[in-house]
């Protein structure tokens, strides 16, 4: 099955500063992938190229099997594009908004206007439906642009930091839209900051750092170095169950850490977090916690971005 996003050793320059140096990857239909890296590593760049907004130096990409910059308005008909902030037409309204978007994508008037009733109430913005765009808060542009990329039913989402200004409510409902839209078939590739949605939401990930995306096999070690765990005990505080951790596990209680409520316990793998568990309980330890003090994407980015060295 063709890909539905496949990148190959793509570069970009502005000037003399390189912002993609060499991306390669991957992404599926039916599948959110996440695409992770620090400020500055070369994301949005990489989604304006994928968006046809931006040529790259070098490197071939192709959306559905189209090359965007050979065909730019064959791929745009597959693409849902989602910057991170909304951009133009402050005048107009939430509706006339996605209006206007439907009939710049061939839908007639009546059809611009059923779709655009069906996504403000997806987005829940069905109340703010009159109110200029300039008006709405950061979180309810956010909203309005995940709308404005859905009007011609794209089956490739490439989102831009979507959770940016988000309430809990909605960073909750999008993550639920996210996996709506993938089990629909299409494919997301989403830029994120907050790696804790991303960790509950996506099914892949690609890092970029420096401008080149990170190979599977340096991920893979990333992602089995040890890591602190939270360990939280039942009627003691923290700074009682260091000394009672420690004897359990046969350590110094030198070697924990207090954070908030919490101790924070290093151990080397899944295996030795498993055995430490078991040793707590056997220990006659009321456990209440005992969990990752990071998800699998943050505990693998801050590895990566550390170089492998810990």
């Amino acid at each position: 099955m063709t890909p539905a996003i496949e990148v190959t050793g793509v570069r970009r320059s502005f000037g003399e500063v390189p912002a993609v140096r060499d991306a390669t990857l991957s992404v599926a239909a039916g599948r959110v992938t996440g695409l992770v890296g620090p400020n500055g590593s070369g994301k949005t760049t990489l989604l304006l190229m994928l968006a046809s907004l931006l040529a790259p130096d070098a490197g071939d990409i192709r959306i559905g099997g189209i090359d965007p910059v050979a065909e730019p308005q064959a791929a745009r008909r597959l693409i849902g594009w989602m910057p991170d902030a909304l951009g133009a037409w402050g005048a107009l309204t939430a509706r006339e908004t996605l209006v206007v978007t439907g009939r710049l994508y061939d839908l007639d008037a009546a059809a611009a206007r059923r779709r655009a009733e069906e996504l403000l109430h997806l987005v829940d913005l069905a109340n703010l439906a009159g109110a200029p765009a300039r008006v709405l808060s950061r979180g309810q542009k956010q909203r309005l642009g995940l709308a404005r990329a859905l009007v011609h039913d794209p089956a490739v989402l490439l989102l831009d930091e979507p959770a940016s200004g988000l309430d809990p409510g909605a960073r909750t409902g999008l993550r639920v839209l996210l996996r709506r839209f993938a089990e629909q078939g299409r494919a997301v590739l989403v830029s994120s900051h907050v790696l804790s949605d991303l960790d509950e939401v996506a099914d892949d990930a690609v890092f970029l750092l420096d401008g080149a995306t990170v190979p599977a096999e340096r991920i893979a070690a990333a992602a089995t170095r040890g890591r602190a765990w939270r360990v939280r005990l039942v009627g003691a505080g923290p700074e009682a169950s260091v000394p009672l951790v420690a004897s359990a596990l046969g350590r110094e209680a030198a070697q924990m850490t207090v954070e908030r409520q919490v101790v924070l316990v290093g151990f080397s793998s899944d295996d030795d977090a498993a055995a430490g568990l078991t040793a707590l309980v056997g220990a006659g330890l009321r456990i209440a916690e005992f969990a990752p003090a990071t998800g699998d994407l943050e505990h693998t980015f801050l590895d990566l971005s550390d170089g492998g060295i810990r």
